[in-house]
C-alpha cells in the first residue's frame, strides 16, 4: 500500500516547488528577510515539528541537504515518545545543525507548569538553556506544541513577547516582526493522513490540496509545516 505521504513523494513536491521558483527559508531567515520582501518574491518558510518520530527526522534532513534547501526543526524536550539526548537522536540533531538547518524548541511550558506545579517562565528559560548547552547552539525561536492535556501552550504568549526571552519569534505570534501565520498561505500535514490549509489565518474549509498543488497556485508567501511522523516508505505503521 502506498499513498501520497511517502518520503519519495514529499521529496518530489519539494523538488517541483524549487522548479516553480520558490526559495525555501528557515523561520529565522524569514525574520531577517521580511523587511525586504515584496509581492514579487516566492518564499516558502520551511517548518518541521518533531512531534513523535524523531528517528525519521534524518530522512527529511537528508532530503533537504540533497535539494540544497534549509528548514527549521522544532524539537520537544519532554516527549514520552523520544529522548532528545539518547545516542541516536542526539546524533541526528547534531547532524541537522551541522547541515546548516535551524533548531527551534517545540515548547510545552503550560503543560509543564500544570503537571509539575512550576512557573512556566522558569520552565521555558531552563529548557532553552539546556538545549543551547547540550547542542552548543542558540535557540532563537519556539513553536508551541499541541498536546493531549487539554491545555493550550500558546496561552503562555497572550501577554508576553518572544523578545522578553531573547527570542526572535514564536511560531504563531502576532508580533509584526514575524506574524507569519496571519500574513501567509499556511499549509500543513498536521491531520496526519491529509493536508489542511489556512489563508492569512482563516481555515479553508474542505481544502485538501497538497503542498505542491498550492505552490502551483503561485502564492507569494507560503508557511509550510510538516512532521517526520507522517512520512514512510511502504505504509504508515512501518
Amino acid at each position: 500500500m502506498k499513498s501520497g505521504f511517502t518520503f519519495e513523494n514529499i521529496e518530489h513536491q519539494y523538488a517541483e516547488a524549487i522548479k516553480l521558483g520558490y526559495q525555501f527559508v528557515t523561520c529565522e531567515q524569514f525574520v531577517k528577510l521580511k523587511p525586504t520582501l515584496t509581492s514579487a518574491d516566492k518564499i516558502i518558510v520551511n517548518r518541521i515539528d518533531i512531534d513523535f518520530a524523531a528517528k525519521k527526522t534524518e530522512r527529511l534532513v537528508n532530503i533537504f541537504n540533497k535539494l540544497n534547501i534549509k528548514a527549521t526543526f522544532f524539537l520537544r524536550l519532554h516527549a514520552p515518545e523520544y529522548n532528545p539526548f539518547s545516542f541516536e537522536i542526539y546524533r541526528i540533531i547534531r547532524h541537522l545543525i551541522a547541515s546548516g538547518h535551524e533548531l527551534g524548541y517545540h515548547s510545552e511550558i503550560v503543560d509543564q507548569a500544570a503537571i509539575w506545579d512550576e512557573d512556566a517562565e522558569k520552565c521555558l528559560l531552563r529548557d532553552l538553556d539546556v538545549i543551547n548547552r547540550i547542542f552548543n547552539t542558540k535557540i532563537v525561536g519556539v513553536a508551541s506544541h499541541g498536546g493531549t492535556t487539554g491545555l493550550n501552550n500558546l496561552d503562555f504568549w497572550k501577554d508576553k513577547k518572544p523578545s522578553d526571552f531573547d527570542l526572535l519569534y514564536e511560531g504563531y505570534d502576532h508580533q509584526p516582526e514575524f506574524n507569519l501565520f496571519q500574513e501567509a498561505f499556511y499549509v500543513s500535514d498536521s491531520e496526519w493522513t491529509r493536508w489542511k490549509c489556512y489563508d492569512k489565518g482563516k481555515l479553508a474549509q474542505g481544502n485538501r490540496k497538497t503542498f505542491l498543488e498550492h505552490a502551483k497556485d503561485g502564492h507569494s508567501l507560503i508557511y509550510l509545516l510538516i512532521h517526520p511522523d507522517t512520512y514512510f516508505d511502504n505504509h504508515f505503521y512501518e
